[in-house]
Formats: structure tokens, sequence, C-alpha cells
């Protein structure tokens, strides 16, 4: 697998339709070279699964905003570990209380990423979730 970008699935999970932090996220991660599917607003579990699945991704990011994380991260990681994908790891990003955290993370979500987190932390974080064998490009 060296040599070959990490492949990030990005969407919004569920009725959250701010997605404009998910866009620049989207570009910070190609442009650090990294292949990037964007899969937009108002997907379901089994949309995001199914693009995990036909995209080979090796990490998940998704943005909430709308005060669902703690219901909605963990309903994705449950269903990536029900479709055999729970070597996948799931980025959170967005409007997430500190103490949210420590209940994701339990949950099984790998990084939480909140506002302002600059670029470098962005593919820092994605990097380090897939830890020392990820994929560089």
């Amino acid at each position: 697998m060296a040599g070959t970008p990490i492949r990030v699935v990005l969407a919004k999970l569920g009725l959250d339709g701010h997605d404009r932090g998910l866009k620049v996220v989207a570009r910070i991660l190609r442009d650090a070279g990294m292949e990037v599917v964007y899969l937009g607003l108002r997907q379901t579990t089994d949309t995001i699964v199914d693009a995990v699945e036909q995209e080979d991704a090796d990490v998940v990011g998704i943005s909430m905003h709308n005060a669902g994380h703690l219901t909605l991260a963990p309903l994705i990681v449950c269903a990536l570990a029900e479709a055999g994908l729970d070597d996948v790891p799931v980025v959170i990003g967005g409007i997430v209380p500190e103490e949210d955290r420590g209940e994701l993370a339990a949950a099984g979500v790998a990084a939480v990423l909140g506002p302002g987190a600059s670029a470098a932390e962005v593919v820092a974080s994605v990097r380090a979730v897939l830890g020392a064998d990820a994929p560089t490009s």
C-alpha cells in the first residue's frame, strides 16, 4: 500500500445542511495528496457504507453541526462494523462539545476535530488515525 494515496470518504450524515466546512476539508485533504470522495449533504449510514466499500476508502470523515453527534456518529461506526469495515476509522468534525468527546471515543470514533482546526491539524489527524502504516502520496 506504500505509495498509494489515502482515500477518504467525506459526508454529511442526516439532515444537517451546513456543508461549507466539509468542502474546505475536502480541498485541504486533496491538496495534501489524498483522494477524496465527497458524498455531500443528507447522506444515510447505508450510502456512506456503500461508498466506503465501493471506493475502498481508508477513512470516513463526517461533519456534524446539528447536535446529533452522540446519536449519528455511533450509528456510522456500527454500520461500518456490520459491513465488515470496522478497520476504517471514523473522524468527526464540527460542533462537538469537549465533554462529549470521551463518549464518542468509547463508541469507536477515532478522532474529533473542532471548529477552527488548522489545515495541518486536519491532515495530521487523518494520517494519525491510520497509524504508522498510513499510505502516503
